[in-house]
C-alpha cells in the first residue's frame, strides 16, 4: 500500500485532520471508516484488511488531530454529518463506501437524511441512539446520567457510569436512576478528580449521540444502501438494541457482525475484537451490491 496521505480540512467550526490510504487493486470507490469519538487510530487494524481499497479515516471534531474553533462545549450529529459531507466532498472521487460505528454510525445516519447522494453504501455498526426504543425516556435519562456525573465527579465516576449503561443487558427500567452508582474502582478506573471536564465522549458527545432521532422517512428515500449491524457478543445491550431498533423502522433485516461493540478492534485502546472475522463480513457485505 502507497504512503498515508494526511490532509487538512477546515469545516463550519472546526479544523479536520483525514488520512487517506491509496490502494492497490481496481475499485476506485474510497472505502471511509468512521468513529465518533473514538478518532482515526482506532481503524488501523480494520482499514490493514483493505488494502486494495482506498480507505479513509479521519479524527471527528474536538478529538485527536482535528480543533473545534467555534469553542463549543457540545458536539451534535448534525454538526458531523456536515463535516463528512464535506470531507467526502473534498475527496471529489464520488460517492463512498462507509463503515460507520457507534457514535460515528449516528452521524453516518445524520449524513444520508441529507446528503444520500455522497454514501453508496452505509453499514451503520450499532448506533447508540435511545429515541426508537421502548425504554426510551429511561434509556435517555441513563445517558444524561452519564454526563452529569461526569460533570459533577469527573472522569472516573462518569466513566464507571458509561460502561454500567453500555453494558447493560435488556431494557432499562424507569427507576434506573434509583439504582446504586457503579464504583470507578471495580472498573480500575482512578476514583479522584483531576478536574478537567474536556473529555469528547462523555463531556461534548454523548447527549447529542444518544438523543439523536433518525429521519426514517428520509433514509427510507435516500439511494443510499443502508445495512444496519451489530456484534453478535452485543445482543440485549444499549447500542446493539438500538441498531435493531432502526432496522426495524427502516424495514430491513439487521445484519449480525463477530464479536462485540468493538470487535473491529485489533489491540487498539488494549482492546481486542475478532478484527479478521468483522473484516472478512464487513467485506462481503460491501460487495453484495456492486452496482
Amino acid at each position: 500500500m502507497a504512503e498515508t496521505d494526511t490532509r487538512t480540512l477546515d469545516t463550519t467550526g472546526a479544523t479536520l485532520r483525514y488520512d487517506v490510504r491509496p490502494g492497490t487493486g481496481t475499485d476506485d470507490r474510497p472505502l471511509l471508516l468512521i468513529g465518533s469519538p473514538m478518532d482515526a487510530t482506532g481503524f488501523t487494524t480494520l482499514a490493514s484488511h483493505f488494502p486494495d481499497r482506498t480507505v479513509v479515516t479521519y479524527d471527528p471534531r474536538g478529538v485527536g488531530r482535528s480543533e473545534r474553533t467555534d469553542g463549543a462545549a457540545e458536539s451534535l450529529p448534525e454538526e458531523h454529518a456536515d463535516d463528512l459531507a464535506r470531507l467526502i466532498e473534498a475527496l471529489g472521487s464520488g460517492p463512498v463506501d462507509l463503515f460507520a460505528s457507534s457514535g460515528g454510525a449516528v452521524n453516518a445516519l445524520a449524513l444520508v437524511a441529507r446528503r444520500g447522494d455522497l454514501v453508496h453504501t452505509l453499514v451503520a455498526h450499532e448506533p447508540p441512539t435511545a429515541q426508537l426504543l421502548p425504554d426510551r425516556e429511561a434509556a435517555l435519562e441513563a445517558c444524561a446520567g452519564v454526563h452529569a456525573t461526569y460533570l459533577r465527579e469527573g472522569w472516573g465516576p462518569g466513566m464507571a457510569a458509561f460502561l454500567a449503561v453500555t453494558s447493560r443487558k435488556g431494557p432499562f427500567p424507569a427507576d434506573w436512576a434509583d439504582e446504586p452508582a457503579p464504583s470507578p474502582a471495580a472498573f480500575g478506573l482512578p476514583t479522584e478528580d483531576d478536574g478537567s471536564r474536556d473529555d469528547p465522549l462523555l463531556g461534548r458527545n454523548i447527549r447529542g449521540c444518544t438523543s439523536y432521532r433518525p429521519d426514517l422517512a428520509a433514509l427510507r428515500a435516500a439511494p443510499t444502501r443502508i445495512v444496519v449491524a451489530a456484534g453478535k457478543e452485543s445482543e440485549g445491550e444499549f447500542a446493539a438494541r438500538a441498531a435493531a431498533a432502526v432496522a426495524e423502522g427502516l424495514g430491513t433485516p439487521l445484519a449480525v457482525f463477530p464479536s462485540h461493540h468493538g470487535g473491529f478492534l485489533g489491540g487498539e485502546f488494549g482492546q481486542h475484537g475478532a478484527p479478521a472475522e468483522f473484516a472478512e463480513t464487513l467485506r462481503a457485505v460491501l460487495n453484495d451490491d456492486r452496482g
